[in-house]
């Protein structure tokens, strides 16, 4: 694996457009980074160039004073041209050699590998800072995409040395299941953002990473 930086067990979030329109954007990402975020994750497939940009930079100069990582979803210009801290890619963008030619060594780089733990282990030889499951339950975010189990991820666990994130309808009450399988990161949107108290529910999230329910290292 390439030298990128180390992630931090934790909430990762993820903006979502129709939840954060421009007037809530960096109120709630703010609160949510107030709450204690890992990663933070901008993805918006509709705004202009100029809209994402504007965004994106001030994004990352609230990230870094809270010293928490800015990914773009999906698109390697866009992070160049902000200064972002890396990408996520969707599995089937195919661009990991590219994204980490581009960006560089030390770029966090994600992968979406559904509820494969061969096209894990396949991203994480090419280089991927770490690699994400899921569905695993309901998502309003992303109905239709391939379910994952918690088997899938106590088997990627066992044979991955890159962090795990779990993605899709997670919340409070069923993320300890994640952590327990293996998740090393929650990566949420709706059950965010979509409420106003959203430093609160960073800080629950947060309180489900504790020693009693985190599986043996066998990394």
């Amino acid at each position: 694996m390439l030298n990128a930086p180390e992630l931090a067990r934790g909430v990762y979030a993820i903006t979502d457009s129709t939840l954060l329109p421009a007037e809530l954007l960096i109120k709630r990402v703010q609160a949510a980074l107030e709450g204690g975020l890992s990663l933070l994750q901008y993805r918006n497939k509709h705004a202009s160039w100029a809209e994402r940009v504007a965004q994106c930079q001030a994004l990352n100069t609230l990230c870094g004073q809270f010293q928490t990582p800015l990914l773009i979803n999906d698109d390697v210009d866009l992070c160049l041209e902000v200064g972002a801290q890396g990408v996520h890619l969707g599995q089937g963008d195919a661009r990991l050699r590219e994204a980490r030619l581009r960006l560089g060594d030390q770029a966090i780089i994600g992968i979406t590998c559904h509820n494969s733990v061969p096209l894990a282990r396949e991203a994480e030889a090419l280089g991927a800072s770490y690699v994400a499951f899921g569905r695993f339950f309901p998502s309003s975010t992303k109905p239709l995409a391939p379910a994952a189990k918690l088997e899938d991820l106590r088997q990627a666990h066992s044979a991955l040395q890159v962090p795990i994130v779990a993605i899709g309808g997670i919340n409070a009450e069923n993320g300890a299941a994640l952590i327990g399988a293996g998740a090393d990161m929650l990566a949420v949107i709706h059950y965010l953002f979509a409420f106003p108290d959203v430093s609160a529910r960073v800080r629950q999230l947060n309180s489900l990473f504790q020693p009693s329910i985190t599986p043996p290292n066998n990394r």
